[in-house]
């Protein structure tokens, strides 16, 4: 455990000595401040007497003005969110793999498991603290401003985490396989915005091609690969206060996550560096 603990320290001072966390830390904290300045130059409680005339009920719009500010922060962070969160961690295993890191790394007394699951849990942890910096703090704001201490929308940290920590088993794979943060990279965008989301409308897809081989294919590629599209889905819904979750989407895209690791540790095991 302290082996991964290393590890996982290690990954992290190396996103820091990147700028990557810093990175996602000042974006984060400029939409903090946008919406800081919105909510102290607008006052929304003047708007209600107004539209309780035209039929509105206050508790109503309230909370519709507020699902409202989630989705528009929950919404892209999902995907920008993401989009930045591949970029930044698909060169964290080709980094390692160059020569004269990996000699080094293999020289201290670790297994190459406990390697994998460090850099894992690391990549993880930087994500995390920014996607629970910028949720959270969105979450006081608005608390503050309108009384209501909602902790729906505070899923969505749970949900993008866990978003990322699927994808990022495969970058780990890829990586290994190929030592090319290109190809981690572009594989995951691959599936993150094209695969998963034709495969969620398979019905549609298989209604247009008639074909029972390719439409088998089409749901079998649906099981093995994430379900990114159903994640963000998940993360919407549970932000707007709509607890309808299946637990098929959450659960094959932990098969996946686990397969993904466990290759990644069988084959960096038999490489000779």
């Amino acid at each position: 455990m302290k082996n991964i603990l290393a590890i996982t320290k290690y990954t992290f001072r190396e996103a820091l000595s990147r700028k990557i966390f810093l990175v996602f830390f000042s974006v984060s904290t400029f939409i903090l401040l946008l919406f800081l300045a919105f909510f102290l130059s607008t006052n929304i409680d003047s708007m209600i007497p107004m539209l309780q005339m035209q039929g509105a009920d206050s508790n109503e719009l309230v909370h519709k003005i507020i699902d409202s500010l989630k989705v528009l922060v929950v919404s892209p962070l999902f995907g920008v969110g993401l989009f930045l969160s591949i970029f930044s961690a698909a060169s964290f295993i080709p980094a390692m793999l160059e020569k004269g890191n990996i000699e080094i790394i293999l020289s201290k007394p670790i297994s190459r498991s406990q390697i994998i699951w460090g850099k894992f849990w690391g990549g993880i942890l930087i994500v995390l603290l920014n996607v629970a910096y910028l949720i959270f703090g969105l979450w006081i704001l608005i608390g503050f401003k309108f009384g209501l201490w909602d902790v729906g929308l505070l899923y969505a940290i749970v949900i993008i985490t866990y978003t990322f920590a699927v994808l990022y088993g495969l970058m780990i794979l890829i990586g290994i396989l190929t030592q090319s943060s290109l190809l981690a990279m572009m594989s995951t965008y691959l599936i993150f915005f094209i695969l998963s989301p034709l495969l969620t409308a398979r019905d549609k897809l298989e209604m247009l091609i008639n074909n029972n081989i390719v439409n088998r294919v089409i749901d079998g590629l649906y099981y093995i690969f994430p379900k990114t599209s159903e994640l963000a889905s998940y993360t919407l819904n549970l932000t707007i206060g709509k607890n309808n979750l299946e637990l098929q989407p959450i659960l094959s895209s932990f098969l996946f996550l686990i397969l993904t690791i466990y290759i990644s540790i069988i084959i960096f095991n038999k490489k000779d560096y």
